[in-house]
């Protein structure tokens, strides 16, 4: 694989959790994440998945959860939610699972026992549902969660904080 030295699954999972963070060129397009050298959460996990199919890994699965995201289990956006006094934003992730074990390749400080105890549910996905489902489905997560907890923003305040948490990872 252009000359890489990637010979089984575990090779290409490390490889691609230590390519930087950051949105690629097309959502669409998982396989950008070789191309140009990075990929989220969503792009690199997609672009996992991928890659097991086509090596007939059937037993891997590509998770959308969503958890609790705030300044313990997500360092670098702390000052973003403390100064909205907010405690935590419901947040998409996207990682493998394979049989009862969880796996995050976002980057090389990515954990999963980090967000573990702070999901609040999962839903398994295909690589091609990443792009618009996957945003779909937390909008209108968070929408509901807005209306069920009375928080004094709108979704569209959430959702620029929740950037702005993005942009600040992104940073890092």
């Amino acid at each position: 694989m252009n000359g890489l030295e990637i010979s089984d699954f575990k090779s290409i999972c490390i490889y691609v959790q230590k390519l930087p963070y950051g949105r690629n060129s097309n959502r669409h397009q998982p396989e950008l994440v070789m191309k140009e050298a990075k990929g989220t959460c969503s792009s690199k996990h997609a672009f996992l998945k991928m890659v097991a199919d086509r090596n007939q890994h059937n037993e891997v699965k590509l998770i959308l959860g969503i958890f609790k995201m705030n300044h313990l289990n997500t360092p670098g956006i702390g000052n973003i939610l403390v100064n909205a006094k907010v405690d935590f934003i419901p947040e998409a992730h996207c990682y493998l699972k394979i049989g009862d074990r969880r796996y995050d390749f976002t980057n090389s400080e990515s954990d999963i026992s980090k967000i573990q105890k702070d999901i609040l549910g999962e839903k398994e996905i295909k690589p091609q549902s990443v792009a618009e489902f996957k945003v779909k489905f937390h909008q209108s997560f968070l929408k509901n969660w807005l209306k069920e907890n009375e928080t004094p923003y709108s979704f569209n305040e959430i959702w620029k904080l929740r950037e702005d948490c993005i942009k600040a990872l992104a940073g890092k």
